[in-house]
């Protein structure tokens, strides 16, 4: 099946200053992509890029097949959910969503059968006839989305579409545009800087830095083989704990990570090609990490002291130090620390990522 959007080789410039380059993407029908990355990484640069908002340099987009690279945003065939509702304040929640079809020529009928459609499915009947001051950040938020839905489109983009809510409302329409890509099977691009989003939401997630993908794939993929040192250290909160050490290969094929914490066999670990040596990094995340009489029965195991607890309830966060180097330790909520406690803690090779010092690409 030909991918829903595809993009090729797409270069973008402001004057000297290169945005966006020989960036390429397929994106398949149907598919919720999330597009994750940090202030300044091009995430929303690309999304613009695709919707037609800022021309490119170089390069094609392809949407439902067609070359849409010169196209106007309104012939594209997308519908664009923003971060500010950009709502119509005289106008009434319907007069909203139906304004743009109304100016498009759609009939008077077709206009009130896409609006009561798109008023069901985003459960914002009740709200037909108030103005966007009577709603709440999250039904003006639902409103903003209605008025994408009713153009029965195959793309659907969001720009940060819950960064001016609170945390419940964000959880609570999360779970709902969720539901509704469930329901609709639409393509669907999603920029966020929120890795909850992400990781709750996507099929797939292109993490971007330097308007470059750095890696494509599953959010279960991203987290337990992230491709590079920054992946790992971006995905996961609290970040991947890394220790600073060198690899060597032993005779009968062993490998073993030398840090001044101390010397460690890898054994377990599946290294993508085979080592030579040479300095990396060894990551673990803070919930792979085994304390207190657990730790013994894993093969890798620390000494560590309790420098600050932070309860969340049903897990409790602890930063220990082993040696000069902090970690981070996620743990049972009910357990009992304080500062200042010895803590021994352990974990198993095959829960860690390695990765070159140098390259800071996965081992």
């Amino acid at each position: 099946m030909d991918p829903s959007i595809s993009i090729k080789d797409l270069h973008l410039s402001f004057g000297a200053v290169e945005v966006i380059n020989a960036l390429n993407l397929d994106v398949g029908q149907g598919e919720f992509l999330v597009l994750l990355g940090s202030s300044g990484c091009g995430k929303s640069t690309l999304l613009n890029c695709i919707a037609g908002l800022l021309d490119v340099s170089d390069g094609q987009i392809f949407i439902q097949g067609n070359n849409v690279t010169w196209e106007e945003p309104s012939r594209r065939g997308i519908g664009m959910v923003f971060q500010s509702y950009a709502l119509y304040p005289q106008m009434t929640v319907e007069g909203n969503l139906s304004f743009g079809l109304k100016n498009a020529g759609f009939s008077k009928t077709e206009v009130a059968e896409r609006v009561a459609k798109a008023a069901r499915i985003l459960q914002i009947e009740p709200l037909l006839k108030r103005k966007p001051a009577a709603l709440s950040g999250g039904q003006r938020q639902r409103v903003a989305i209605g008025r994408a839905l009713v153009r029965d489109v195959d793309v659907f983009l969001f720009d940060e579409p819950l960064s001016n809510l609170d945390a419940k409302l964000r959880t609570d329409l999360r779970a709902e545009i969720k539901e509704l890509h469930q329901t609709l099977r639409n393509t669907m691009i999603y920029v966020t800087h929120d890795q909850i989003e992400a990781m709750t939401l996507a099929d797939r997630i292109a993490i971007m830095r330097g308007g470059q993908i750095l890696q494509l794939a599953s959010p279960k993929e991203i987290y337990n083989r992230p491709n590079c040192k920054y992946v790992a250290d971006f995905i996961g909160s609290p970040s991947m704990n890394f220790l600073a050490g060198a690899l060597s290969t032993e005779a009968d094929g062993t490998v073993r990570f030398t840090c001044p914490s101390g010397v460690f066999s890898l054994d377990g670990y599946a290294f993508d090609a085979p080592v030579r040596g040479g300095e990396g990094w060894l990551g673990i995340r803070p919930e792979h990490i085994a304390s207190g009489a657990e730790a013994a029965s894993r093969a890798i195991q620390l000494d560590a002291t309790v420098r600050l607890v932070e309860p969340l309830g049903s897990d409790t966060l602890v930063r220990v130090m082993v040696a000069d180097q902090s970690f981070w330790v996620r743990m049972d909520g009910r357990t009992e620390v304080r500062e200042g406690d010895p803590l021994p803690i352990g974990f198993n090779p095959g829960r860690c990522n390695v990765f070159d010092k140098t390259t800071e690409a996965r081992l």
